[in-house]
């Protein structure tokens, strides 16, 4: 693997691991008929999918976007979800693109369910310590307060275990709502999904690209009534879709999607029947397709 010049960063997108969840859970109110076309469920109704993260590299930084679900879970967790590192895990993904863990200086967490931050904490011997040891993690207050205390309906999202540790190490930044947090990376905050999620948004020009976190975690969910019933507030979900897709249109943006297990990325449309995700395939071909030649 290698990495992509864009808006002043060198970028990667590195697979930690493959797992399954429920396929109705993940299109809410879409009927199976219209869902299981591009996405085929098992005999528990169960779809494929990834955990991607991002990675950016520059200058004497190397930031890394989400961290997957990692292995400290037991065997019932893991069968559950059908966690697989077979094919991909995050210490691999890594190696591929000649990096470490300890190389690792920022670890930016777009929401803290386990899928997204339990490979930021691994188990030795019994105890728990950093993945990342020299990164800062940062989080969204909001967030961060909302995984300590979560609701019920949201309980088994949030596991102690995957958030403490990091700030008992001294490696928790908190953060309060929109920013760019190094040049040219915007932070940017949507509710629906969870309170207090942030997207990462990287500019060149009037182009950018967007790490779609759990907004619109594959391709699958580019049309805007296609939410997730995990959502908190689908109609909030709803409106910050609409609003993401239609800078996407217009700027070209580049989407890239944490969840989808066959494309990594995609440009969007518009049309009479609304959003469609074009151009789908690697973050390589997804900027092609936006025009950049030199990926």
């Amino acid at each position: 693997m290698t990495f992509i010049p864009f808006g002043g960063f060198e970028i990667g997108a590195l697979e930690t691991g493959r797992f399954k969840l429920d396929g109705g859970a993940m299109f809410g109110v879409v009927p199976k008929n219209l869902w299981q076309r591009s996405n085929a469920a098992d005999e528990q109704n169960r779809i494929d999918m990834t955990m991607r993260s991002l990675l950016l590299r520059t200058g004497d930084r190397v930031i890394l976007i989400d961290a997957g679900v990692g292995r400290k879970e037991g065997e019932k967790f893991t069968s559950i979800f059908a966690i697989d590192f077979s094919d991909c895990s995050i210490e691999t993904g890594l190696k591929t693109f000649g990096i470490t863990a300890e190389d690792v200086t920022d670890v930016i967490l777009t929401h803290l369910h386990f899928d997204h931050v339990g490979g930021a904490v691994i188990r030795e011997n019994g105890a728990l310590s950093l993945q990342f040891p020299h990164a800062t993690h940062y989080v969204q207050r909001k967030q961060w307060e909302w995984g300590l205390s979560p609701s019920e309906r949201d309980r088994a999202s949030y596991f102690p275990d995957n958030l403490l540790p990091i700030e008992e190490a001294g490696k928790l930044q908190l953060l309060d709502g929109e920013e760019e947090l190094f040049p040219g990376l915007r932070l940017e905050i949507v509710n629906g999904h969870t309170f207090g999620q942030q997207l990462l948004r990287i500019s060149d020009g009037d182009q950018g690209l967007l790490f779609a976190g759990d907004l619109i975690p594959m391709s699958a969910h580019v049309p805007a009534p296609w939410i997730m019933g995990y959502d908190l507030q689908p109609l909030v979900t709803l409106a910050e879709k609409q609003a993401i897709l239609d800078r996407a249109v217009s700027s070209r943006d580049v989407l890239v999607y944490e969840h989808d297990a066959f494309f990594e990325a995609s440009l969007v449309e518009k049309g009479e029947k609304g959003y469609t995700a074009v151009g789908k395939g690697s973050l390589t071909d997804a900027l092609r397709a936006a025009g950049r030649s030199g990926a």
